[in-house]
């Protein structure tokens, strides 16, 4: 669904902190530090994930899975994949 990398990522691209990332989503500011220290996928109530990808939609980032093509323009970043062993 979402990632600690892309979280932050996203983040970053709109310039603002954890603190408000929660007020923007409705999720307290515990919950989104904990979801950015994720191991990879982030784990957690599907409606608070949820919330947290509409608010980051709305602020203008768009949340792109692995093989996804962008259904927009604009600007972005996207992991290259890890070459294969």
């Amino acid at each position: 669904m979402i990632t600690a990398c892309q979280m932050r990522a996203a983040r970053a691209l709109l310039g603002i902190d954890q603190r408000q990332l929660a007020e923007l989503s409705g999720v307290s500011l515990p919950t989104i530090q904990r979801m950015e220290t994720s191991a990879g996928n982030v784990r957690g109530v599907v409606q608070t994930l949820t919330k947290v990808i509409e608010a980051l939609d709305r602020a203008g980032v768009e949340i792109l899975g692995e093989n996804v093509e962008s259904r927009g323009g604009g600007r972005g970043v996207r992991l290259k994949a890890a070459p294969a062993k």
